[in-house]
């Protein structure tokens, strides 16, 4: 199997038919610092939800010792925002085919894991924290996972019941 910026064939991210990948710049224009790690119960992208709402599993993120203060306070938020690195990912895929679809689409039209950055992020509900850790649900990402940020999720000003997205294979 051949390896495409990281991720393999093995791991999902083999070329579909209608796809594109591109050349990707030879330097990072920014740094960043992994905070922690998720846990999850998937090893294997096959295994993982579309998306945090189709799970009910409880899954732990162990946030750094150094970071851990920043979690003061953060129990008085029932849902959190966590954005994580899906570091598995492909990063050069610019026109996906997802399996659902007619046709290809591009990448800043989906919500998959293979974009430029792969930045992700979850709607979670708190169940718990133990320390530096903190115990929710609502994850759709492998194991291990490095961890970008945590945020509060504030339903009056994060939600936007009035969204939409045209599902077109255009």
């Amino acid at each position: 199997m051949s390896e495409v910026d990281g991720a393999s064939a093995e791991d999902g991210f083999e070329r579909r038919p209608g796809e594109e990948w591109t050349a990707l710049p030879t330097e990072f224009d920014a740094g960043l610092y992994f905070i922690g790690r998720i846990s999850t119960p998937w090893t294997r992208r096959s295994e993982c939800p579309k998306n945090g709402r189709q799970t009910n599993a409880v899954c732990t993120v162990r946030v750094d010792p150094a970071f851990v203060p920043a979690l003061q306070n953060v129990e008085g938020a029932s849902h959190l925002i966590l954005l994580y690195w899906m570091d598995r990912a492909a990063r050069n895929l610019v026109r996906q085919r997802p399996r659902h679809a007619d046709g290809s689409r591009g990448t800043f039209s989906l919500r998959s894991p293979a974009r430029p950055n792969p930045v992700a992020l979850s709607v979670v509900e708190l169940i718990r924290r133990d320390g530096d850790t903190l115990v929710v649900q609502g994850l759709d990402c492998l194991d291990g996972t490095p961890l970008l940020d945590i945020k509060p999720y504030y339903a009056s000003t994060d939600s936007r019941p009035e969204a939409t997205v045209e599902r077109s294979g255009r």
